[in-house]
C-alpha cells in the first residue's frame, strides 16, 4: 500500500465536510464493486488519507489472473464512477476527488476502443493513438495513424462506453440509497472496513459489536498492531505479496 498509495496521513486536518464527502465517495465504489458480477471482490475501503488520496476503495481478485474479459472492463468502469455519482447524489455537489476515476475510466475505454477491438462500430483494429515523443528534450508530439474521422469515431464510441457506464452505475446507486447511507456512516465511524463488513452492512447486519470485540482483542494481544489496523488499506498490495485471506496481491484501487 505504501508503494502504490504512499504513507497514511493520519495526521492530515479535514474538516467535517470533506470528511463526509470522502465516506460517501468510497462507500459509492465500495458498493458498486459488492454489486457489480463481474467485478473484483471489495477488499478493504478507508477514508484515511493516503499519498494524494482522501480516501481508497481496494479489490481484490479470487485467482492469478493474466488477462480481463469486456464484461470485467465494463464492471471497472462503473466501479471507477460510483464515487463521483455518490457526491452527486447525496452531497448536491461534485468534487475534484473524482479526477483519478475519471483518468482511469477514460484510459481504460480507450484501450477497448483503440487496441483490444471491443467496439462494433471501430471493428477489430488497433491505432497506435497516442503515442508520444520527444522532439528536442522540450516537445512531446502525438504521433496518429489514421484519419480525423476515425479520431472522431473512437471519441464517440469511448465516451458512448463511459456514458453507459455512468448511467448504469447511478442507477445501482439509487437502487441502493440506504446501504450507501449506512456504509457512508460506518465508515465515518470506523474508518475503515473490510469487504466482509460491507457486505455484512448491505445485508442489514449491526457490524459496531464484533468491530468492538475485535479491537479490544487486538489491543489486548498487541497494542503495538492496533495502532496501525486502520492504516491498512489492501494489505497485499505490491511486490508479489498476497492479502491476509490468501487472495493474490493483483488487484484495482478508486
Amino acid at each position: 500500500d505504501k508503494i502504490r498509495f504512499g504513507r497514511s496521513r493520519k495526521s492530515m486536518l479535514m474538516s467535517d465536510k470533506e470528511k463526509r464527502v470522502t465516506a460517501y465517495h468510497e462507500a459509492g465504489h465500495s458498493i458498486i464493486t459488492v454489486k457489480e458480477e463481474h467485478a473484483d471482490p471489495l477488499h478493504k475501503v478507508t477514508i484515511i488519507p493516503r499519498g494524494m488520496a482522501l480516501g481508497v476503495t481496494m479489490a481484490l481478485p479470487e485467482q492469478d489472473r493474466h488477462g480481463m474479459g469486456k464484461k470485467e472492463m465494463l464492471a471497472r468502469l462503473r466501479v471507477c464512477f460510483g464515487g463521483r455519482i455518490a457526491e452527486d447524489l447525496v452531497c448536491e455537489d461534485i468534487t475534484s476527488g473524482a479526477q483519478n476515476d475519471i483518468e482511469q475510466a477514460t484510459e481504460l475505454a480507450r484501450l477497448m476502443v483503440t487496441k483490444w477491438g471491443m467496439s462494433e462500430k471501430v471493428g477489430p483494429v488497433s491505432y497506435a493513438e497516442g503515442e508520444e515523443h520527444m522532439f528536442l528534450g522540450r516537445e512531446v508530439t502525438r504521433t496518429v495513424n489514421h484519419s480525423e474521422a476515425t479520431a472522431k469515431l473512437i471519441d464517440d464510441e469511448v465516451k458512448v462506453l463511459l456514458t453507459d457506464a455512468y448511467a448504469e452505475a447511478e442507477r445501482m446507486l439509487r437502487d441502493n440509497m440506504e446501504g450507501l447511507h449506512a456504509v457512508s456512516e460506518a465508515l465515518l465511524v470506523h474508518e475503515t472496513l473490510s469487504g466482509e463488513e460491507v457486505n455484512a452492512i448491505l445485508r442489514g447486519e449491526d457490524i459496531s459489536a464484533s468491530r468492538e470485540a475485535e479491537d479490544k482483542a487486538r489491543a489486548a494481544t498487541s497494542p503495538t498492531d492496533d495502532a496501525t489496523q486502520n492504516d491498512e488499506a489492501g494489505d497485499a498490495a505490491e511486490e508479489g505479496k498476497r492479502s491476509d485471506d490468501g487472495r493474490p496481491a493483483e488487484g484495482f484501487a478508486y
